[in-house]
């Protein structure tokens, strides 16, 4: 039999969201608030949100599937104001000679100047710039998954979270709260990018 997931209740999941590092609070909420994955998340453009329709376009998911999921109405402007730093940051990379991300590899080869573009950039970009260690191009690479992980681990503790919670345990946790409202199964599986409506189910 498959091991059932874990799923933390609204309050364990607001109270979560509390104590995680605000320099991680906006991305853990979007992971809940979206039920992308990890590396969903961290590799998120800026391209792929649209306000204006209130949704995600999640590129390559798991099986090299692109699907859509909402954009939570409470992280609209948060996510606008992260944009904005964004883009400074951008501006001043670009300035130094610098600015480019990598892109997936067909792309890179079809359009080798996209990296440079203000679509292309992460959301979530790490702090400091980093050398490709196969091209030798200095480019600002996406927020590290193990970063995340560890603000997640301090603040279970730091929420006395006796569930064995990981991040993906708040994809889990989007899921049960959407069937609890009522929604229906096949558009959580949509949603989640489940390609069995099994794995759903589960």
């Amino acid at each position: 039999t498959p091991r059932l997931p874990t799923v933390l209740s609204v309050d364990e999941v607001k109270g979560l969201i509390d104590k995680v590092d605000p320099a991680h609070r906006l991305i853990v909420s979007l992971i809940y608030g979206t039920g992308m994955r990890l590396m969903e998340a961290v590799r998120l453009r800026v391209k792929d949100i649209d306000f204006e329709l209130g949704s995600i376009t999640v590129r390559n998911g798991k099986g090299d599937r692109d699907r859509v999921t909402f954009l939570p109405s409470s992280l609209i402007a948060p996510l606008q104001n992260k944009i904005a730093e964004v883009k400074e940051m951008h501006e001043t990379d670009l300035a130094m000679g610098h600015g480019e991300v990598q892109l997936p590899d067909a792309l890179n080869r079809k359009y080798p100047h996209a990296g440079f573009e203000w679509g292309w950039q992460f959301v979530f970009p790490a702090r400091d710039l980093s050398i490709d260690p196969r091209t030798g191009v200095v480019r600002r690479h996406h927020q590290f998954e193990g970063t995340l992980q560890a603000a997640m681990r301090k603040a279970v503790m730091a929420a006395k979270i006796t569930k064995p919670a990981s991040i993906h345990t708040l994809r889990h946790s989007f899921a049960t709260h959407l069937l609890l409202q009522g929604t229906d199964i096949r558009e959580i599986q949509v949603l989640l990018g489940h390609k069995s409506l099994e794995t759903t189910m589960i």
